[in-house]
């Protein structure tokens, strides 16, 4: 087997930017040569209400069901759904919300990219 280089971006919940906690929530790998885009993602409720007990957690979840339907094409997550594997992830990397933000990009080499997604959530995430 090859070893396959990949990207990646930790998903992180900002209940409250003007306090700069957040909490990891996802990931999303992306790997170019087998046409992998997915995210995985677990949102600790009681975590996250500890941040903040206003947080709306019905729309975080919501929001990450969201890049869900972009990594799997779902025609319900709008029109980047339907381009190509690379614009996707740049459209999910790119930061446009206050609570739900992509970390920096990384990489890395793999020989399984949804094997290295679960390493990478239960490492990252929890």
């Amino acid at each position: 087997m090859s070893r396959l280089s990949y990207q990646y971006v930790v998903l992180r919940c900002v209940p409250r930017v003007d306090r700069e906690e957040f909490l990891n929530v996802g990931v999303i790998v992306y790997c170019q040569a087998t046409d992998f885009l997915e995210v995985a993602w677990r949102v600790d409720r009681d975590r996250l209400r500890a941040l903040d007990p206003m947080l709306d957690l019905d729309q975080v979840c919501e929001a990450l069901s969201f890049v869900e339907g972009v990594c799997a094409g779902d025609e319900r997550a709008g029109a980047v759904a339907g381009e190509a594997l690379g614009l996707r992830f740049g459209f999910l990397r790119a930061p446009r919300s206050t609570v739900i933000q992509p970390g920096p990009v990384h990489g890395g080499v793999t020989l399984d990219p949804a094997r290295q997604l679960d390493h990478l959530v239960q490492t990252l995430v929890g």
